[in-house]
């Protein structure tokens, strides 16, 4: 029988990570050691409102990116000052587990991170208070998925993490200990 594919994050998490999360934290209980639950990749595309093939677009750079397909995200309710109408499609998502999301943050923290411009590090007050972290990328392109020469237009890209860590500090430690670039 072949043996489970079992990305590198994950390895690194189940043999060291998750020991030096217990002693800092003085777990008694080894569910109560923080983990990743899932990445949400969400793709607002404002100049959908003129042409809606930008959202179609910017779905199959978000798919290429994260290596599955998006979701297509509509107006909730029509707002007539910036000219969208209800069910109008305004963007992209896609939510990655398991295996997708420790391949997709390896890639985030090692290739993309690295290539984007004046980048200073993360900064560490972008929890929610509930130990989950979000950013955005101003350019998708900085992934190695994307080829520069075939894209129409650079997008925005946000990216949110989602841990079980009922406290900012214990979510910080646990990316922290994923190699997160934060700020000093």
């Amino acid at each position: 029988m072949a043996e489970a594919y079992i990305p590198r994050l994950r390895s690194q998490y189940l043999d060291t990570i998750r020991a030096g999360l217990t002693e800092q934290f003085n777990y008694s209980n080894p569910m109560m050691v923080p983990r990743l639950e899932k990445i949400v990749l969400n793709m607002g595309v404002g100049d959908a409102v003129s042409d809606t093939k930008k959202v179609r677009s910017a779905a199959e750079d978000l798919a290429k990116i994260a290596g599955q397909k998006p979701v297509v995200t509509h107006a909730r309710n029509s707002i007539a000052g910036f000219k969208v109408r209800e069910g109008m499609p305004l963007g992209a998502k896609v939510t990655l587990r398991k295996t997708r999301m420790y391949e997709f943050m390896d890639r985030l923290v090692n290739i993309a991170l690295p290539r984007v411009r004046d980048f200073r590090g993360l900064n560490p007050k972008s929890f929610d208070g509930r130990g989950n972290f979000a950013m955005g990328i101003k350019e998708h392109i900085v992934f190695p998925e994307i080829n520069y020469d075939q894209v129409d237009q650079i997008w925005g890209l946000d990216v949110i993490v989602c841990t079980t860590a009922t406290t900012d500090e214990e979510a910080l430690a646990l990316l922290r200990a994923f190699n997160f670039p934060f700020r000093q």
